[in-house]
């Protein structure tokens, strides 16, 4: 029998206009993540690391403790779920990445799959 969590990430993505410039190559994207564990035992997360790439393939990298301010323990079925923003230089870019964790069979890390930042309507 397998102990080890299984932590399971869904994220959905905005452009929000009123915040960005685009005559100052300024786009403002928010994203909501659905962090679950669908695992049998407890984990927390303890820190994130982010790969942020615009459509010029210019990278920012994010580490950071916790997600907005917080370190949310995830027993087994339970889920969190925050917003935060990011902003880059093109209409469109990616962000992908990895939560570090920790449970009581160790420290693991769960795969933030990558996804797309598009301005509405620029990609088809």
């Amino acid at each position: 029998m397998n102990d080890n969590p299984k932590i399971g990430i869904n994220v959905s993505t905005s452009y929000i206009p009123e915040q960005s410039s685009p005559e100052n190559n300024h786009y403002v994207f928010s994203y909501t993540i659905t962090i679950k564990n669908h695992g049998k035992i407890s984990a927390k997360l303890i820190s994130r690391h982010w790969i942020i790439t615009d459509s010029n393939a210019k990278i920012q990298e994010v580490f950071g403790d916790g997600v907005i301010g917080k370190q949310p323990e995830l027993n087994s079925g339970d889920q969190f779920c925050y917003t935060s923003g990011v902003v880059i230089e093109t209409p469109v870019g990616s962000m992908e990445g990895k939560y570090f964790m920790e449970s009581i069979n160790g420290n693991f890390e769960a795969p933030i799959p990558p996804f797309t930042l598009a301005i509405p309507e620029i990609l088809n």
